[in-house]
């Protein structure tokens, strides 16, 4: 057993590996395929397939630089937002955008109408959370 995990360690050596785009390709194809069952016809099922072998190709690439360019863009577009917004202190605190910079902020529920400085822009208007 541990004669393999050392082969499967070099083989990885250089290689991207999965990162968290590869995780969400193979969650997006897993949807895919389950859905092509609902849906008549095959092109559910093969964009499926098309999508695990693109995140199996991204895994074992020798392109490093250019798979994490990717995963980069995915996690400042996709997956952080989207965390933000799902994350354990939303029934706790209310977020909103800067109307100035559009900086995304937060403040605790329930305090009524508070007056709010940003932390990027230094302005300031009223917000009521």
């Amino acid at each position: 057993m541990g004669n393999f995990r050392y082969k499967l360690a070099q083989f990885m050596i250089g290689r991207n590996g999965f990162d968290t785009f590869c995780h969400a390709l193979l969650k997006l194809s897993l949807f895919l395929i389950i859905a092509d069952i609902i849906v008549p016809g095959r092109i559910l099922q093969k964009i499926g397939l098309l999508t695990i072998f693109y995140s199996y190709f991204r895994a074992f690439s020798r392109n490093v630089v250019r798979r994490r360019a990717e995963n980069y863009w995915y996690v400042e577009t996709i997956d952080m937002p989207i965390k933000a917004y799902r994350g354990r202190d939303h029934k706790n605190y209310v977020y909103f955008k800067c109307p100035t910079c559009k900086q995304t902020l937060r403040a605790p529920k329930g305090r009524g109408k508070i007056r709010v400085t940003c932390s990027r822009c230094h302005s300031k208007f009223e917000k009521k959370v």
